[in-house]
């Protein structure tokens, strides 16, 4: 049941809410907020809060900052922890204009325009995201590159020493509405995942914002670290955020047909050839930092090669074994440092582009790809995820549609700051150069 202005006032009386926290994101995902005192929280639902848009990256200029949060109402909750004054409640907003138009450089709304082109053809977008992150130690109020502990997959305590922790921080996010479905220790040393229940693209873009500053709150009250880097250590595995994609029409699963191949429809298919077609240029969004491309290398779990399969973990995407209702595609390359906003909208409409457009993806693969040497994949038209962030940047310059689905102003936004970070680190001079060539050049 959709909240309403009084609905809301009314849970801010009853649990006596000190606090409102208007909470947006920049276009790197980075969570903003503006906090504001109960007597404005009708003002705020009302009409918006104004605030400068010129100091938020990727926003606007600062002969035009103005800008207006709207919040969505169907987004507050009270945070599951009191702070100095009572109690907090937040409330996810959009992004507008002064005149009242939606901003396009909003990551949210991009999402937004991108539900709306598949609602245009009937459908809808549900996805659950599995992100990965490390507990990593703090030293003098800073994070190190310590782990918590030394535990691997699935361990149990004693050797899993964050068993407590994931558990308050499940409790924290039950508390905010989520649906746990499983929590664990992950491969790597210091290395975790919590698991929640799907829900439609938006929500779950607004659930992966949430789960990440809940989860980097309570870690910090360990007085640990929660890290989302993609690979923050050398020679173990990263971090990813395998996404389950599934599109529904008229109650359906469109992507189950019980009289096909593998009883995947003909439009599970179709997606699947635009996420393969596309891919290398939306690696750029859904692997925005240099640290992505050290995770998606040889050895590591991490997907590199452009396929699809059944049950087969080493291809970019798979079909999980559940059909029927549950029938879908996971995405395996995209990792946790992504605007979830951004990139949800681009997984969206490169499916889309391969369902319209009817883009075969070839045949599904039961091949160990990492097993395959460069011949044998080659003579299988098995082509690799991008290596760095400038050819993904570069992959990204040429596809009109993920530009498209990402709108002019982010677009050029987005390539501005990809290209700075990427001559930032091009530039450089690394601890591995000074160890490899100093004393012997």
């Amino acid at each position: 049941m959709a909240m309403t202005n009084e609905d809301i006032l009314k849970s801010i009386e009853e649990n006596q809410v000190r606090f409102l926290r208007l909470q947006f994101v920049d276009i790197g995902g980075m969570v903003k907020n503006v906090g504001i005192p109960v007597s404005q929280a009708e003002k705020a639902l009302k009409s918006g809060i104004a605030f400068d848009g010129s100091s938020i990256e990727g926003f606007v200029r600062i002969e035009e900052s103005d800008m207006i949060l709207k919040p969505d109402l169907n987004t507050y909750q009270i945070l599951p922890w009191d702070v100095s004054g009572g109690k907090v409640a937040r409330l996810i907003c959009d992004v507008h204009r002064p005149d009242g138009k939606p901003f396009e450089g909003d990551p949210r709304y991009v999402l937004k325009r991108a539900i709306q082109a598949a609602a245009k053809k009937g459908f809808i977008m549900n996805n659950g995201p599995e992100l990965e992150f490390f507990f990593f130690k703090r030293k003098d109020g800073q994070a190190t590159c310590i782990p918590h502990d030394f535990g691997g997959y699935f361990d149990f305590p004693p050797v899993d020493q964050a068993e407590d922790i994931r558990q308050n921080i499940v409790v924290a996010l039950e508390d905010m509405g989520f649906n746990i479905e499983a929590s664990h220790h992950e491969v790597s040393i210091g290395q975790h995942e919590i698991d929640f229940k799907y829900a439609d693209a938006l929500k779950t873009a607004d659930n992966v914002i949430t789960f990440k500053f809940v989860t980097k709150t309570i870690a910090q009250k360990y007085d640990l670290h929660a890290s989302f880097m993609p690979k923050p250590i050398f020679g173990i595995n990263g971090s990813g955020m395998h996404t389950n994609i599934s599109l529904f029409k008229d109650g359906k699963n469109a992507f189950f047909d019980e009289s096909k191949d593998m009883q995947v429809s003909d439009t599970l298919r179709y997606f699947v050839g635009g996420l393969k077609k596309h891919v290398k240029s939306f690696t750029a969004v859904t692997n925005p930092i240099v640290n992505s491309y050290k995770r998606i290398v040889p050895g590591y779990e991490a997907p590199v090669y452009i396929a699809w399969s059944g049950a087969n973990r080493s291809s970019m995407i798979r079909i999980p074994a559940a059909r029927g209702m549950s029938t879908r595609i996971e995405l395996r390359s995209p990792d946790p440092s992504c605007n979830p906003y951004l990139s949800f909208a681009v997984i969206l409409m490169a499916g889309l582009d391969g369902i319209e457009n009817r883009i075969d993806p070839g045949d599904p693969t039961t091949l160990n790809l990492f097993h395959l040497s460069n011949e044998e994949r080659n003579k299988h038209g098995i082509e690799s995820l991008p290596g760095s962030l400038k050819e993904a940047l570069d992959s990204l310059e040429t596809d009109d549609v993920i530009k498209n689905a990402l709108g002019e102003h982010v677009y050029q936004d987005f390539m501005r700051l990809g290209r700075a970070e990427w001559d930032a680190y091009r530039i450089s001079v690394h601890d591995w150069e000074i160890t490899r060539y100093l004393n012997i050049i």
